[in-house]
C-alpha cells in the first residue's frame, strides 16, 4: 500500500512539472515576437491575449493543484507514519504469539510424555488388579474349604460337649454320695473337684481344633489316673479300718455304687478318646486333601554402580539387591528366576535411564525371547519404562532379563531398575 501511495505522488509530481514547461515555453515565444517587432494583425492580438488568459489560469490551477498535492503528501505521510506504527505493533505481538507458541508447544510435549507415563503406570495397575482379584478369588475358595472343616469340627465338638455334660451330672451326683462319708468322701470331693475343674477346662479347650482336643484328651487321661488313685485309697482306707465294719457298712455299700459309676465314668471316657481320635483322622485325611498352596514370590534392584553399558553384546542383568525372595527362587549371583513348582507365574520389571541414547530389556524364558522393550532418551533427566509378563512355566523353567546391545541402563542408591515375580496359582 505504501509503494503504490508514493508511485501515485510521484506521478502526479511528473504532470505538473510538465505543466509549468509548457507555461514557461509560451511566455518565452511571447517575450521573443515583442523583441522582433513583427507587425501583427488584430485577429493574433486577440488570439494572444487568449493564450495569456489561459496560462494565467493554468498557472493558477497547477498552484493549487501543487498545493492540494502538498496536503495530500501530508496526510500520505501521516498515514505511513500510522501504518509504520501499526507494523512495529503487529511485529510485537507476531513475536510475542511466537513466544507464546514455542511455550506451548513445550508444554504439550511435556503433558505428552506426562500422559505416556500415566498410561504405562495405568497398564500395570491394571494387570496388578487383575492378579488381585484372582488371588481374592483362591483365598475365597480356601476360606470356603476351611469354613466347612471348621462346621465339622464344631459338630463335633458339640457332641463332645453333651458328653462332657453327662460327666459333668455324674460327677456332680458323685460328689452328693462323697458328702456321707468321712475321710474317704472328704478325699473324693478333693479329687472330683480336681476333676471338675479340669473337665471344664477341657469343655473350654474342645471348641478349638486339633491341639484343644490333643489336650483334652490328656486331661481325661489324667483324670482316670486319680480316680484309679482314689480306688486304692479307698482300699487302703478299708483296711485300716477293719474294726468299724459295722460303723462302716453304709459307707461301703455307698463306696461300691460309687466305683460303679467311677466305671461308667470311665467307659464314657474311653468313648470320648475314640471321638477324638475320630475327628483327629478326618482332620488328617482333610489336610491331604487340600495340602497348602506353595509361596514364591521375589523383590530385587539392580545395583548402586550408576551407570550400566552399553556393551557389544548381550548380557544378562543380574539384580544383586534383594529385598524379597520367599521360596528362594531367585538367583542374585546368576540373575534367574527358577520356578519350583508347575504353575502361572506374573513377572514385573521397571528400567530406567540418564544418557542421551537407547535403553531397554529383552525378557527370556529358558533360550526363548518373550519381549522385547526399548525407549529413547535426550540426556536432560531420568526417564523410564515398565512392563509385565504372566507366564505357564513348569518346575525347572528358567526366566531372565538381557540388556541388549548398544542399549545403557543408570542406577543410583534410589533403586530405579527393579525386577520381581510371584506364583499366581499352581497347576
Amino acid at each position: 500500500m505504501f509503494n503504490c501511495t508514493m508511485r501515485v505522488v510521484l506521478g502526479l509530481l511528473l504532470v505538473l512539472l510538465g505543466l509549468c514547461g509548457s507555461a514557461a515555453q509560451q511566455d518565452g515565444f511571447t517575450k521573443v515576437g515583442e523583441i522582433g517587432e513583427f507587425p501583427e494583425t488584430a485577429a493574433r492580438d486577440t488570439a494572444d491575449e487568449s493564450i495569456e488568459d489561459t496560462t494565467k489560469q493554468t498557472r493558477h490551477d497547477i498552484w493549487a493543484e501543487l498545493r492540494a498535492l502538498k496536503d495530500t503528501v501530508s496526510d500520505v505521510r501521516v498515514e505511513l507514519y500510522l501504518l509504520q506504527r501499526d507494523n512495529a505493533d503487529l511485529q510485537t505481538r507476531l513475536s510475542s504469539g511466537e513466544r507464546e507458541l514455542l511455550v506451548s508447544k513445550f508444554r504439550v510435549d511435556l503433558l505428552e510424555k506426562e500422559n505416556a507415563d500415566l498410561q504405562t503406570r495405568l497398564s500395570s495397575s491394571e494387570s496388578e488388579l487383575l492378579v488381585s482379584k484372582f488371588r481374592i478369588d483362591q483365598v475365597e475358595k480356601e476360606n470356603a474349604v476351611q469354613e466347612t472343616r471348621l462346621n465339622a469340627t464344631e459338630s463335633q465338638t458339640s457332641g463332645l460337649e453333651g458328653e462332657i455334660t453327662d460327666l459333668q451330672t455324674r460327677l456332680s451326683s458323685s460328689e452328693s454320695e462323697l458328702l456321707v462319708s468321712k475321710s474317704r468322701i472328704d478325699q473324693l470331693e478333693k479329687e472330683n473337684a480336681v476333676q471338675e475343674t479340669r473337665l471344664n477346662a477341657t469343655e473350654i479347650q474342645t471348641s478349638g481344633l486339633k491341639g484343644k482336643i490333643t489336650d483334652l484328651q490328656t486331661r481325661l487321661s489324667s483324670s482316670q489316673s486319680e480316680l484309679l488313685v482314689s480306688e486304692s485309697r479307698i482300699d487302703q482306707l478299708e483296711k485300716e479300718n477293719a474294726a468299724q465294719d459295722t460303723r462302716l457298712n453304709a459307707t461301703d455299700i455307698q463306696t461300691s455304687g460309687l466305683k460303679g459309676e467311677i466305671t461308667d465314668l470311665q467307659t464314657k471316657l474311653s468313648k470320648s478318646e475314640e471321638a477324638i481320635r475320630a475327628s483327629e483322622s478326618r482332620i488328617d485325611a482333610l489336610e491331604k486333601q487340600n495340602p497348602e498352596k506353595p509361596k514364591v514370590a521375589f523383590y530385587t534392584a539392580l545395583t548402586d554402580a550408576g551407570q550400566v553399558g552399553p556393551y557389544n553384546a548381550d548380557v544378562t542383568l543380574k539384580y544383586s539387591k534383594v529385598f524379597t525372595n520367599i521360596g528362594n527362587a531367585y538367583s542374585p549371583s546368576t540373575g534367574f528366576f527358577t520356578a519350583p513348582v508347575k504353575g502361572v507365574y506374573s513377572f514385573q520389571f521397571t528400567a530406567a535411564s540418564y544418557s542421551k541414547g537407547y535403553m531397554g530389556v529383552l525378557v527370556f524364558k529358558n533360550n526363548q525371547r518373550i519381549m522385547y522393550y526399548e525407549k529413547s532418551n535426550d540426556g536432560r533427566f531420568v526417564d523410564y519404562l515398565t512392563n509385565s509378563v504372566v507366564l505357564e512355566l513348569i518346575a525347572g523353567d528358567e526366566v531372565h532379563l538381557v540388556l541388549p546391545p548398544n542399549h545403557h541402563l543408570f542406577e543410583s542408591g534410589n533403586n530405579h531398575n527393579t525386577f520381581s515375580g510371584a506364583l499366581l496359582f499352581p497347576l
